[in-house]
């Protein structure tokens, strides 16, 4: 029996105020999915009136998260960087209960941020897990005893190129060089993160790990580490989000990684700006019976009323190239059919 999955960017649904336009052109591909997941890049929240928007909370009215169900969202994560605020926390988490939509990653406490959520697709268990390395110092960690995110910390350091490491780098004795910038993540979080991945791997058929990462079109370390321990710990999927930017796609063990799915819906950003024109990927993984079939992936865009839209292949032959090539260094290799890029699971 094929089970077919839709994976989704970030989805921020400030400013929506009618449900029915995020999804409306897109919304007969997203009914198709057994499984359908989104990164939810928002808490659904009344935020007071004489909030600053330079608040770290991006918060939507509640109302606008009807626009999950019409689209037939089953899954959302909310391990990131502006699902912020005990109150807002509480509030969208309690909507995404009313809506029906199961959700992982933030909680009233750590152990509910923490848990995974489990849903029923043709008779397997589906398993989702998320965490976050960026997020805020300022108590944005979900406690023992206090709302927040799952995190997953990750540390850098900065190191003097010593050694020959790129040839455009020149040598260490020269005043001005760069240093070579190191990420890791740390020991005891991504200890715990394996044991709870391979927990969920006892109770589900499927896993998916889902993790908020990164910085701008870079694929870092520690993203390359955590997702292989998740795989190494029994996921059969990765998917990044965070950077709003289509990343690297990777074939680990033949199971996926896919570095950065960027944006799905999402109009407003910091400060109250408008997001730009940025295009984001819907990757979309078949199953026969308990493996894995078929890996590929769509380009989406919004149009001038915020809806998501699919795009046409021919049109998007530079960002296709881009990530065909970042994602060779990986030793993936990138197919077209139709307006699908499909991903070879093997050499």
């Amino acid at each position: 029996m094929r089970r077919t999955f839709l994976l989704t960017g970030d989805v921020n649904l400030m400013n929506v105020t009618d449900p029915a336009v995020p999804f409306a052109r897109i919304v007969g591909t997203l009914h198709s999915a057994d499984v359908l997941f989104c990164n939810l890049e928002c808490c659904l929240y009344a935020a007071p009136a004489d909030r600053s928007l330079i608040d770290e909370g991006f918060y939507a009215a509640p109302a606008a998260g009807r626009a999950l169900t019409l689209a037939g969202f089953h899954v959302a994560g909310n391990a990131n960087n502006v699902t912020y605020g005990a109150e807002a926390i509480r509030s969208s988490l309690a909507e995404l209960d009313r809506l029906g939509i199961a959700h992982t990653g933030a909680g009233a406490n750590s152990a509910q941020a923490r848990a995974p959520a489990v849903v029923e697709c043709k008779g397997l268990r589906v398993g989702f897990l998320q965490r976050t390395s960026v997020y805020w110092p300022t108590n944005h960690e979900a406690g023992e005893r206090s709302p927040g995110v799952a995190a997953l910390r990750g540390h850098t350091a900065y190191q003097l190129p010593l050694h020959k490491t790129r040839p455009e780098v020149p040598p260490a004795n020269r005043p001005g060089v760069p240093p070579e910038i190191l990420t890791w993540a740390d020991a005891g979080y991504l200890a715990q993160y394996r044991d709870e991945l391979a927990a969920l791997r006892r109770q589900a058929d499927i896993v998916i790990a889902s993790h908020h990462w990164g910085l701008h079109e870079e694929v870092l370390q520690y993203m390359t580490e955590i997702a292989h321990a998740a795989i190494d710990s029994g996921a059969d999927i990765v998917v990044g989000h965070g950077p709003h930017y289509s990343l690297p796609v990777e074939i680990y063990r033949g199971k996926p990684v896919f570095y950065g799915l960027g944006n799905f819906s999402f109009h407003t950003g910091h400060g109250g700006r408008q997001h730009g024109d940025w295009v984001g990927m819907m990757a979309r993984v078949s199953l026969e019976e308990r493996g894995i079939e078929r890996v590929s992936f769509r380009f989406v865009r919004h149009n001038d009323r915020n809806e998501t839209v699919l795009c046409a292949m021919k049109d998007e032959q530079e960002t296709l190239a881009r990530i065909t090539e970042r994602s060779a260094r990986f030793g993936t290799r990138i197919g077209v059919e139709g307006d699908e890029a499909v991903v070879r699971l093997r050499a």
